[in-house]
């Protein structure tokens, strides 16, 4: 389909509100292909010319010819752009030279991982040899028998983590025959999930090591500024970076799609959510299949309810479903099967589905939110247009900073180098959770140091200390009423998590993980789960249950969080001004989810907001703070600005823009604001990494902090209501109801802090 014509009929539609704010082209481009000098297995050969595959891109020759010559390989490239035969082909190859080989194929998601399975059975799993599923779906009377006889082991890091490293005498057989490893998009191991999959990674060469191989990496990735640096620091070795990607592509429109003003609220605009369900619903009627993209669990399920309720027919709207973590694995596998059989028109998904599942030709793809960095803006656009077929895509802004400055700046998306992913193997917290693991799998040695850093032997002396792993040769865990593995999640900094249970009838609806719990199925929240509302009516925090019963509400819930921050230490700091300066250091945080807020659906409007009492969460990480002295407070006093108001602001504001220059998620960081702050003695704004430890976050605002605050500046001025709104200063989260805030003063601060960018 020509997409141009159907934004042409769109504008010309008499209810267009000027939604379009930016409209680009990405013109198609030929393949390149490659000859591959190396000899393919006979039987290998004969799969390819089976499926049609005569020619290799030239990226997936140079991958292979690395990969056959034993070297760790790292291949970057977009979406559909054939890097699955990157390792397939050798782990087939390997296999059918030597059938004992054996082969670990790791993926950030179950439905990867199940969807690489059916495109091994190209390559003769299930005939020519075995190959397993092993998750947390897996049933237990498989296991076993997959320990035993599977050849090939798709896993993700989670069960790595808690299912098959503690466990690895039960896997001797295959780690004493491990020849691969592949790690499928390394791109999503960011932050705190990459820092932890890190360590599971060192954890598991360990043990390889310890059955007596030392098997070879092959790592996949969408485009992202740091290959060879990512790779090296997911799994301590050195790496081949294969990045010329050599796939065609179709011609793609992008959009930047901008919420109108609301009539009667000049200073808001519709909700994105509505617009999304609008754009989505003119899609699916033309039978365009599309795909939407949300930042939240809720967010994919208003979306739904909304755009079936658009769809108006009955078998239309059934054509269209929700797809996100939570949901029980029968869910996920029938809603995956039913868009790989094309018998789902649409799905609304959380970035569940951003990765390189295969779910059949998309046209369309909508993102709902900047989805935390251009790397992943590309990806979900890349879901739609597979092959040389035209697509759209289009990033419909939310309220806050970040998308208001994206809006005016398509070029930030368009035109700009992807960014770096930033992980820290090393940060301690993390190394000591897993170092009480290695211990559980095998005393550790001196040497292990070279796997888990310098930092090895102080963490584990405190470990002794609190009577977890004694020293003798080596070091040893004695703590048996103590599974460690099981006391930690490697994709957030909480615990174990929770069931979400449907009164009475004990129904398990699905799961959640211990920091989202506190803020989704909290007393009093609405719990959104395949178009149904729920009210949750109790939150059992020792079963770890949240209990909820059906709901006509046509609401839902927002959390109000409040944070009480202190400075451990500041060593790093220099000046922004002649009186204010930036500082990098450990901060203590103490958080509550203090109350909730209740906004009708539809039209986002607040009924209204209810206190709770919630346990509070206490973490030390990294934050990175201003002080400001008596230039900037002279300068607010001459605007007659209200200064609590005007560091309030400009916090909300800065927070919402960090993303863009610390490729994070907006959840990812907090920050609190204050007149005279205790520990630094003058008004202060500190902004930390939301998870113990931080993850480098806050070092790469410290390092561009002038940028972030004249890009914040502009943000604010530039946009057109008088006293902020949501797309400027406003929170939607903030626990003290966005009270005070003075956006003018915001800008004046932010002009005070940096006077050489200040004055345009």
């Amino acid at each position: 389909m020509d997409f141009n014509v159907f934004l042409d009929e769109i504008e010309a539609d008499p209810d267009y509100g000027g939604q379009i704010a930016h409209r680009a082209e990405l013109p198609a481009c030929e393949a390149r292909y490659g000859a591959l000098q190396a000899e393919l297995h006979p039987e290998v050969q004969a799969i390819l010319d089976d499926l049609g595959i005569t020619q290799l891109y030239s990226h997936q020759t140079e991958a292979i010819e690395a990969a056959f010559s034993g070297e760790n390989v790292a291949v970057v490239a977009g979406t559909a752009s054939g890097k699955t035969l990157c390792f397939t082909i050798p782990v087939a190859q390997s296999l059918y030279e030597r059938g004992t080989n054996r082969a670990l194929l790791i993926y950030p998601t179950k439905a990867l991982a199940q969807d690489q399975l059916r495109k091994l059975a190209d390559f003769g799993a299930g005939t020519v040899f075995t190959a397993e599923t092993y998750d947390g779906d897996t049933p237990s009377a498989q296991r076993r028998r997959i320990k035993k006889s599977a050849q090939v082991v798709l896993t993700n890091p989670d069960m790595l983590h808690v299912g098959i490293l503690p466990y690895h005498h039960t896997w001797a057989d295959f780690f004493r025959n491990l020849k691969f490893v592949v790690l499928d998009e390394v791109h999503t191991y960011r932050g705190v999930f990459g820092s932890h999959a890190a360590n599971v990674v060192r954890r598991l060469r360990r043990i390889a090591r310890h059955y007596g191989t030392n098997p070879q990496f092959i790592c996949c990735s969408a485009t992202i500024g740091n290959p060879a640096e990512l790779c090296e620091k997911l799994t301590g070795l050195e790496f081949k970076v294969v990045d010329d990607d050599g796939s065609p592509a179709g011609r793609r429109t992008f959009v930047m799609w901008r919420p109108p003003l609301m009539q009667r609220r000049r200073d808001r605009r519709r909700s994105a959510n509505q617009e999304a369900a609008d754009l989505m619903a003119r899609l699916l009627r033309r039978e365009i299949r599309t795909i939407t993209f949300t930042l939240a669990r809720s967010q994919a399920e208003l979306i739904l309810r909304y755009t079936r309720d658009k769809l108006g027919d009955a078998e239309l709207a059934a054509k269209l479903m929700a797809y996100r973590g939570g949901y029980l694995p029968a869910e996920r596998r029938a809603i995956e099967n039913q868009l790989f059989d094309g018998k789902l028109l649409g799905v609304v998904s959380t970035t569940a589905l951003e990765l390189g599942v295969d779910i059949g030709g998309l046209d369309a793809a909508l993102m709902v939110g900047y989805p935390g960095s251009v790397a992943s803006t590309w990806q979900q656009a890349g879901r739609a247009g597979r092959g040389l077929q035209d697509s759209l895509a289009a990033l419909i802004a939310l309220p806050g900073g970040i998308h208001h400055y994206l809006m005016e700046h398509p070029e930030y998306i368009l035109d700009r180098s992807v960014e770096r992913v930033l992980i820290d193997p090393y940060n301690k917290f993390v190394v000591a959770a897993h170092l009480m693991c290695a211990s559980y799998e095998l005393p550790l040695i001196e040497a292990d140091e070279v796997l888990f850093g310098p930092q090895m032997e102080p963490i584990l002396e405190l470990l002794v200390e609190h009577g977890y792993v004694t020293k003798r040769t080596k070091w040893y865990w004695i703590d048996a009423d103590l599974y460690p593995a099981g006391q930690f999640s490697i994709r957030s900094a909480s615990g174990a998590g929770y069931d979400i249970v449907r009164e009475k009838s004990d129904e398990l609806l699905g799961t959640m993980d211990e920091a989202s719990a506190f803020m989704m199925v909290h007393p009093g929240a609405i719990y959104l789960h395949g178009g149904d509302s729920y009210l949750v009516t109790k939150l059992d925090t020792e079963a770890r249950i949240a209990y909820v019963r059906p709901t006509r509400a046509r609401y839902y819930t927002q959390p109000l969080v409040m944070s009480e921050v202190r400075v451990l230490s500041g060593d790093t700091s220099r000046p922004l001004s002649d009186t204010a300066n930036a500082h990098l250091g450990e901060l203590s945080v103490h958080t509550t989810v203090a109350g909730y807020r209740k906004l009708r659906q539809v039209t986002e409007q607040e009924l209204g907001q209810e206190p709770l009492d919630l346990p509070p969460r206490t973490f030390e990480t990294i934050g990175a703070w201003v002080t400001i002295g008596e230039q900037e407070l002279k300068a607010l006093a001459e605007e007659k600005c209200d200064v609590m108001g005007s560091l309030h602001a400009l916090e909300h504001a800065l927070i919402g823009l960090l993303p863009l220059f610390a490729s994070c998620d907006p959840h990812d960081v907090g920050g609190v604001s204050h007149h005279s702050h205790q520990d630094t003695g003058a008004p202060s704004i500190l902004v930390y990494d939301g998870y113990p430890g931080g993850v480098g976050i806050c070092e790469a605002a410290y390092e561009r902090i002038e940028e972030l605050i004249a890009a914040t500046v502009e943000t604010i001025e530039t946009c057109p209501c008088e006293a902020g709104c949501p797309n400027c200063v406003q929170s939607p989260s903030c626990g003290d109801g966005n009270q005070p805030l003075d956006k003018r003063g915001a800008i004046v601060l932010g002009r005070a802090l940096i006077p050489s960018q200040g004055q345009r």
